[in-house]
């Protein structure tokens, strides 16, 4: 068995996995996931959800786990960190004393809100021989799982993924697109892969439009939604067919958690690292062009 730390309960993803890994009573059984438990952890502090803190670790400590002060208090403790701060500006902070360590992390959404702390994340990972993973829960939704690898289709010529993107209500964190539109940029890239060189975003209050072009000639867009209905989606545009799919929700944490525990099996990500850090590139230009009226920026590396 796994043994996990958690740090940082400014999000319900502390909660919600330790449910499906731990399986306390009350926890449907068609959610439990296998191989990994969490043995302790570090309810941490929060510059972008405070309020969330207190009653989250309430919760732990009702499913028995151990809390300690101080994040390092876990190292010597466990197989495996999930880095879980909602701020994506200090994971590569959270991170650091565990993969100095030689401790390998799951890193939650964000991966982080700039290339330049990406980087330094994926070299001292390198360095140090631990492995990160980090992926949105909506990467392995089923709808998106399944549509990726049906070969009927043909190739996927394009896509128009949608998702709601509520902005951070500290704008220095986790700005624009990295604070919920992530899920959405995610599942562009579970569709796309690699290979954006430019992006140009519409920012409105309601809405933020990015049309991406990648090095191939095709061309994708993620629609971030803050006025009217919302939901999770796309239309595929592929060789043989477009399709309109709406991506569903129910088992999308299960889902996560078992690459997350077949992550830290094998010490090696599922998401390579250089999509990881493309995928901060991109929302990282996004934000610029939404924020300059539009203007074309590069996928910068």
């Amino acid at each position: 068995m796994i043994k996990l730390g958690i740090l940082d309960f400014d999000t319900s993803h502390a909660v919600e996995f330790t449910k499906r890994l731990n399986h306390p009573e009350g926890t449907p059984k068609d959610q439990f996931v296998e191989g990994a438990q969490v043995v302790i952890g570090c309810a941490g502090e929060s510059k972008l959800s405070p309020e969330r803190i207190a009653g989250y670790a309430n919760e732990m400590k009702k499913f028995g786990i151990p809390l300690v002060e101080k994040p390092t208090d876990m190292i010597g403790k466990v197989d495996g960190m999930l880095i879980e701060a909602v701020d994506g500006t200090v994971h590569y902070e959270r991170a650091k004393p565990f993969l100095e360590a030689g401790i390998p992390c799951f890193i939650d959404k964000p991966f982080t809100c700039s290339v330049a702390d990406a980087k330094k994340i994926l070299e001292l990972s390198e360095k140090k021989k631990a492995p990160v993973f980090s992926s949105s829960s909506l990467r392995y939704a089923p709808d998106i799982v399944q549509y990726a690898a049906d070969p009927q289709h043909g190739k996927l010529v394009g896509c128009a993924v949608y998702g709601p993107s509520p902005l951070s209500e500290v704008p220095e964190r986790n700005a624009g697109l990295y604070h919920y539109g992530i899920h959405a940029v995610e599942m562009l890239y579970t569709l796309m892969g690699a290979g954006c060189k430019r992006v140009t975003s519409t920012h409105e209050k309601g809405v933020d439009l990015v049309t991406g072009q990648w090095k191939d000639g095709r061309v994708a867009t993620v629609r971030g939604i803050r006025d009217g209905a919302s939901s999770y989606g796309f239309v595929g545009f592929a060789e043989k067919g477009i399709k309109p799919v709406t991506v569903g929700t129910s088992v999308i944490y299960r889902e996560l958690l078992k690459q997350i525990v077949e992550f830290f099996k094998a010490g090696k990500s599922p998401v390579e690292p250089a999509v990881m850090l493309e995928i901060v590139a991109f929302i990282e230009a996004a934000n610029k062009s939404g924020a300059n009226h539009g203007a074309g920026e590069s996928v910068q590396q």
